[in-house]
């Protein structure tokens, strides 16, 4: 095992169990910080002890450092070791998803490279995987302006380059602006795979008014995903928040008739769509994207959770877009644009 594999999997384990932010980034920076250095070159400074004279080694990353190099999987990382999914239930569902419509870099307020992200959503098993940073208005996650994403769209096309049996695909959550319109110009909205719209501003606003703007970013032709519909916290390090209010029959039956699947977002902080609003949307007949919302490498696997979700509402697998190959995703999210 190489080193630097072995500090990123430590970290990517941690991560998924949820542990801190401290404890994550203390490995991955030390998988950054050794990066450039060959297995060799790194041999020679643990047996010369200098090891630890590289800045961001510390005694417990030097010590998985070296049982790599001697050909061992280090001890805390076979402690760390546990594929058991993160939800008992839904597993059946679970092993037909293929992909995520739904994940961040640190193009904007994600924690880490589209290349990391890529690299471990196909380590993970997906077919597929959509990035989809904010958009513009969205200063407090570093939305992305027209020029940033277009260069991202290189990226992309570029990390998408190296895979054989995986597709990275082009996406952004782009902010339902008050009036209901895409916070992004429509001729790059149009070279996207994927669009998710999710309100992120105003959650208080006057229910009448909230479904007015949900149903007019619905019907836009370039939305296929709406995001987080109502905007809830349910536990977690920002505390909890009260979902919007909004006449979900309305907005679930513009969904169906626009075809825009409903996202169950799969953070454990969010759950979201409630339990009573994702029976309203079966009843509407809505497609559904069972996604992560990933801000990270390790809550890539989030997607158990939501499967869980979906699993108990007995939802028809094929109603759920992350389910379909990725030719049929695609002719879908293009259809009306």
């Amino acid at each position: 095992m190489q080193p630097v594999e072995a500090l990123r999997e430590i970290a990517f384990w941690l991560e998924r169990g949820r542990e801190s932010t401290h404890r994550v980034e203390a490995f991955r920076n030390a998988a950054v910080a050794i990066d450039d250095l060959s297995v060799d070159q790194l041999a020679d400074r643990v047996a010369r002890g200098t090891l630890g004279e590289i800045k961001g080694l510390g005694q417990r990353t030097r010590e998985v450092v070296a049982a790599a190099l001697d050909g061992d999987v280090p001890d805390y990382l076979a402690d760390l070791r546990d594929d058991t999914p993160l939800a008992g239930t839904g597993l059946e569902l679970r092993a037909l998803l293929r992909g995520d419509l739904h994940s961040h870099s640190d193009w904007s307020d994600g924690g880490s490279p589209i290349e990391e992200m890529a690299r471990v959503a196909q380590w993970r098993g997906r077919e597929y995987q959509v990035i989809t940073d904010h958009s513009p208005r969205l200063t407090i996650a570093n939305g992305l302006s027209v020029d940033r994403l277009k260069r991202q769209l290189d990226v992309i096309a570029e990390v998408n380059g190296q895979y054989d049996h995986f597709d990275l695909l082009s996406g952004i959550e782009v902010d339902i602006l008050d009036d209901g319109k895409l916070d992004q110009v429509p001729q790059l909205l149009d070279r996207l795979d994927v669009v998710v719209a999710s309100v992120h501003s105003k959650l208080k606003m006057d229910p009448a008014k909230m479904t007015r703007r949900m149903v007019a970013a619905v019907a836009n032709p370039h939305t296929n995903v709406l995001g987080h519909c109502t905007g809830r916290l349910v536990e977690g390090a920002r505390g909890t928040r009260p979902q919007s209010a909004f006449d979900a029959e309305m907005v679930f039956e513009a969904c169906a008739h626009f075809d825009v699947a409903v996202e169950i977002n799969s953070r454990p902080e969010r759950q979201d769509p409630p339990d009573h609003l994702i029976e309203l949307a079966l009843e509407a007949g809505c497609l559904f994207a069972i996604n992560t919302d990933a801000h990270a490498p390790g809550q890539l696997d989030f997607l158990d959770y939501g499967a869980a979700r979906a699993a108990a509402h007995d939802i028809d697998p094929d109603c759920i877009v992350t389910t379909w190959p990725v030719d049929r995703l695609l002719a879908w999210s293009r259809a009306h644009r």
